[in-house]
């Protein structure tokens, strides 16, 4: 085997796997979770974001095989020049990466399922609930405005604009109090 081959076969590797990857997130197709847990400050960085991943790691092979076989095929290197200088693109790439996934992840945090519950939402009736019918209830959730059908809980109606608050929620409609009889004025 010689040193372009070598090169060559590593490039087409990181290659394939990539596009595998893709495709397989893409298309959602069935897939192994692996979870490692590094100790010391080697691995992670700022955040928790593991530097060696499948990501980087196939960057890593694709950018080293593509460099090492263009020094091999083209330029008239050292064979330990050309693998010092493949090693150097490889990690070039795996960093270009990992700094594109960090910066698209920098917001991320665990959705919480208590931050979604609708009961004890404060909004306001955005259209009027009619006695016995559906209005529309306005509200804030994660900096976002939402809106969602509501009915008055004892089935009174409510006018617009009036502070309500969510006391039940079924079968995607909000159940409502006044705001005012739940503070006790």
């Amino acid at each position: 085997m010689t040193w372009e081959s070598f090169y060559l076969g590593t490039f087409l590797a990181g290659l394939l796997l990539s596009v595998l990857f893709f495709v397989a997130g893409a298309l959602r197709l069935p897939h192994v979770h692996i979870h490692g847990h590094a100790h010391g400050g080697f691995a992670k960085v700022k955040g928790g974001s593991a530097a060696i991943n499948p990501g980087t790691l196939m960057a890593f092979l694709a950018w080293f095989g593509g460099t090492g076989y263009l020094l091999e095929r083209y330029a008239n290197v050292w064979a330990y020049l050309a693998l010092f200088l493949s090693i150097a693109g490889g990690l070039a790439g795996a960093s270009i990466i990992f700094w594109m996934m960090l910066k698209l992840s920098a917001n991320d945090r665990p959705l919480d399922p208590a931050d979604y519950d609708m009961i004890g939402v404060l909004g306001k009736v955005a259209s009027p609930i009619r006695e016995g019918g559906t209005g529309e209830l306005i509200f804030s959730r994660a900096g976002s405005r939402c809106a969602i059908a509501a009915r008055s809980e004892d089935g009174a109606k409510i006018p617009r604009g009036t502070e309500v608050v969510v006391t039940r929620f079924e079968k995607g409609i909000a159940y409502v109090r006044l705001w005012n009889e739940m503070r006790g004025e």
